[in-house]
């Protein structure tokens, strides 16, 4: 899989954990805010049909179901985290053209999701959204 640049966002998931209430367990049945995990919009039919990233003008991402690792690089700061597929999402299509940058670094379209624990260990929860390069 090439490496996608784009956005990443958190969300919760599973049992409480740090700004989480409890929440469902995502569409993989597994998902806990606590864990190293994420949300893909390639991760089904059904999945790709919500978060639509081709709307975005988004080619070429892989499918990849529950379980897959990517490994996600925050371009700000060069931190990387490898996380697993526990859920869909984000929904791509809502954020079409929505771009963040932090100095030179820029990233143009949510392209995953991941949870609180997976997102603090390469940025602050209260950034909400980063420039990132995804990869396999």
């Amino acid at each position: 899989m090439a490496a996608f640049t784009g956005e990443m966002s958190w969300f919760c998931c599973g049992n409480a954990w740090g700004p989480c209430g409890s929440t469902g367990k995502g569409a993989c049945g597994t998902c806990n805010s606590g864990n190293y995990q994420h949300a893909w919009p390639n991760a089904s039919d059904a999945c790709f049909s919500i978060t639509r990233p081709d709307a975005c003008g988004i080619t070429g991402m892989t499918r990849r179901t529950c379980g897959f690792v990517h490994y996600t690089t925050n371009l700000c700061n060069g931190a990387r985290v490898g996380t697993s597929i526990a859920d869909c999402g984000p929904q791509t299509d809502l954020w079409c053209g929505e771009r963040t940058c932090c100095g030179s670094a820029c990233g143009t379209n949510r392209i995953i999701d991941l949870t609180p624990a997976a997102y603090s260990a390469i940025a602050s929860l209260s950034t909400g959204v980063r420039p990132v390069s995804v990869s396999a």
